[in-house]
């Protein structure tokens, strides 16, 4: 069975090789804490001890995950052309309010509405791939279907 690799922007590679940075940071101080935990003496009922371990358990966990994330990673550098694709921004009005909002369309671990970046793979993000400015697209979300028209898409 082929591997299944992971769309995601330059930008999201970087933040998770930065994550993974901070997590190995902190691995010795945790390590230090449960140490210290250990020293206390029984640990059978070490509530300190259960939770440093737990913590970095939790912490070893992330960096497994994170490590898999950019093994099987394929970072796609937006085309220069007029088609929305990852990496991308675009700009949209929802029909139905007039309301405009812009996106950048990302991978699917990247995707924080917080900040304005949905995943390809959204009910949204898919209506709209590969769609160009002036397309009025239907987007068929859980909680019924609306149309949007695609006003600007850019690189940045």
């Amino acid at each position: 069975m082929e591997p299944t690799f992971n769309k995601m922007t330059p930008a999201g590679y970087k933040a998770i090789e930065q994550e993974i940075k901070n997590l190995k940071a902190s691995r010795p101080e945790k390590i230090k804490i449960l140490a210290a935990a250990a020293a206390l003496g029984d640990r059978s009922e070490n509530t300190e001890y259960s939770s440093a371990k737990r913590d970095l358990g939790h912490l070893e966990s992330r960096l497994r995950y994170l490590h898999k994330q950019l093994q099987y990673a394929d970072v796609v550098l937006p085309a220069d052309n007029d088609l929305l694709d990852i990496g991308k921004f675009v700009t949209i009005e929802f029909l139905d309010d007039h309301d405009q909002v812009t996106y950048q369309l990302v991978g699917k671990q990247e995707a924080n509405l917080t900040q304005n970046k949905i995943s390809f793979a959204s009910p949204i993000g898919s209506a709209l791939e590969n769609h160009k400015v002036g397309d009025t697209v239907s987007v068929s979300a859980p909680e019924g279907s609306y149309d949007v028209k695609i006003i600007k898409i850019s690189l940045e």
